[in-house]
């Protein structure tokens, strides 16, 4: 990506795109951040610095979920409802420049509905960015 290139979005909406989490130190540091939970889900979030050498226009994402969750099955019924979720809110109502990783919950995160999770991410990111 050129310096000087706009963020990237989304042609039909100009929503920000998602770039997913991969690595562990990311992960880690993230953990360490602000947190804010939710019925559903924790949301873990940090602002980027500079020095990382990672676009700051970009909002990043991750996803885990313990073995608390639920065989593996279960583990990854959660990770795609919350990557959803994530797909459909952080766009919009995310910062680029900023790293948010999400936290499956056992027992809740697969059985609650899909517009209670929405909601939950939209008040745990207001309540983050405040």
């Amino acid at each position: 990506m050129t310096p000087n290139a706009p963020p990237p979005t989304a042609p039909s909406t100009g929503a920000f795109l998602l770039e997913t989490l991969t690595r562990r130190p990311d992960f880690l540091r993230a953990a360490k951040a602000v947190r804010a939970p939710t019925p559903g889900f924790l949301l873990q979030a940090r602002e980027r610095v500079e020095s990382e050498g990672i676009d700051a226009r970009l909002i990043r994402v991750g996803f885990t979920c313990s073995r608390k969750v639920g065989n593996a099955v279960a583990r990854n019924r959660a990770k795609r409802r919350l990557r959803e979720i994530a797909r459909a809110v952080l766009p919009l109502e995310g910062r680029p420049g900023w790293d948010y990783v999400l936290v499956g919950r056992p027992g809740a995160t697969t059985t609650l509905p899909f517009t209670q999770l929405q909601a939950g991410l939209s008040r745990a990111l207001k309540k983050i960015h405040r």
